[in-house]
């Protein structure tokens, strides 16, 4: 499909209109409530308008490298990321659209704020000597953006590394759009490094595809044991309902051996491509969908604060030492119905609160005499924080996604379309 002539679309105007919603109703209250030093989850602009991102997890010498070689058919190129049977891949390698092959230091990354890795910086200097870019001039890349990933070595210590592996893993986890945990028949052994890995992806399991590789070294008897032995070693690691899309086949340029399931393989690989073509078919609803996720679990964060500065108020007297009351109710929030208030009075849904322990450690950084009721977020010409993050939850974040679904221009919406203008009820108001 990428020899197609048709032109692109133009998702400019779209993702504009979904970064003005991003700026004028959701951060203010994200902003006030420091709602990102709970979470550590920043949303750049560069991230708003940023191309679905593909990573590439897995044991070393798995084959991921290869297999992002043979993706963009940059085998026996000069591109071609380098490859071997040791444990090659020592950094983050981020394959990116450029007119020319051109390699950038991670520093040069992080200090670009138009790109989406700025907030990288956090990770330290030593992980950003772990960093490179390169742009490639291929047609796969104007619409994706692939991640390689250094290899999981289970005899090696987090330390060892010289930066927090796992926190920078999490990191792109939560950008990734699609997520490819690679294996090699013969590396089935779960370690503590690939347990934790797993331990991090609970919650994306939509967006995580098995593969196994060089299936074709197998005969076929062995690779129904080799099948069966790798859910038998993650069954333990991936508990949901439904297990990932498990792919098995062997992606690199050469033939397929003889004597092995030829036809199966190659059916197997066009179900993968498949897979990354409904990914970017998807950007713009993804985008918007998880816009619409963050702003969610922002307007949820803002009401417990709010529930706990309420409370606080509340128990305080001319008497009362502060420090010892707030104390209290931090400690024990069920004794003074705090989460059970919220799941009483709007409509949050129990699944949606936050770890009631991370408010231990939030409250710790940041006194509760720093924030303001959510009653007086309010201005005479800017409206109510909460009023608008409310319009943005649901009205004008599923306005923008239905408008794709009808093939109108989203650059066209205004509020005479959206009934932004309309205001909407409080639900949190007594009435």
């Amino acid at each position: 499909m990428l020899n197609e002539d048709k032109p692109s679309d133009d998702y400019s105007a779209v993702l504009q209109r979904l970064r003005k919603i991003y700026h004028s109703s959701i951060k203010p209250l994200e902003q006030s409530y420091k709602y990102n030093e709970l979470r550590q989850h920043e949303i750049t602009d560069g991230e708003i308008t940023s191309k679905p991102m593909v990573l590439f997890l897995g044991p070393w010498s798995v084959g991921k490298s290869t297999m992002i070689n043979y993706l963009l058919g940059l085998e026996n190129t000069r591109y071609q990321l380098y490859t071997g049977a040791e444990p090659t891949t020592s950094e983050f390698t981020v394959l990116m659209h450029g007119p020319k092959l051109k390699t950038i230091e991670g520093i040069v990354m992080a200090a670009d704020s138009a790109r989406s890795f700025s907030p990288l910086e956090k990770f330290g200097q030593n992980f950003l000597e772990k960093l490179i870019g390169i742009e490639v001039p291929h047609k796969l890349l104007e619409r994706v953006t692939f991640v390689d990933t250094p290899g999981i070595i289970e005899n090696r210590k987090q330390q060892e590394r010289g930066y927090p592996f796992n926190d920078v893993c999490q990191w792109f986890i939560d950008r990734a759009d699609l997520i490819f945990v690679v294996f090699d028949p013969t590396k089935l052994d779960v370690g503590l490094e690939l347990e934790m890995l797993f331990r991090q992806l609970k919650g994306r399991e939509s967006q995580i595809r098995i593969i196994l590789n060089k299936a074709d070294n197998l005969a076929t008897q062995m690779l129904m044991r080799v099948y069966g032995a790798l859910f038998w070693s993650l069954a333990p690691l991936i508990n949901v309902t439904e297990p990932p899309r498990v792919y098995v086949s062997s992606f690199w340029p050469q033939e397929y051996k003889p004597d092995t399931h030829q036809e199966l393989f190659l059916q197997e690989e066009i179900s993968l491509l498949e897979d990354l073509n409904q990914v970017i078919e998807n950007r713009l609803e993804n985008k918007i969908a998880f816009i619409r996720q963050h702003a969610i679990r922002v307007r949820i964060h803002a009401l417990l604060v709010d529930r706990y500065l309420q409370t606080y108020k509340d128990k305080m007297t001319f008497f009362s030492d502060g420090e010892l009351v707030f104390k209290d109710i931090v400690e024990d929030p069920d004794k003074f119905y705090i989460f059970k208030t919220i799941l009483a009075k709007t409509n949050v849904s129990k699944f949606d609160l936050p770890n009631r322990e991370a408010y231990k450690d939030f409250f710790g950084i940041n006194p509760i005499s720093s924030f303001k009721l959510l009653s007086q977020q309010c201005s005479y010409m800017g409206g109510c924080f909460l009023e608008k993050i409310e319009r943005a939850i649901t009205q004008e974040l599923p306005g923008l996604l239905g408008s794709l679904g009808l093939g109108k221009n989203p650059g066209a919406l205004n509020c005479d379309k959206t009934g932004c203008r309309e205001t909407p009820k409080n639900r949190y108001r007594k009435h």
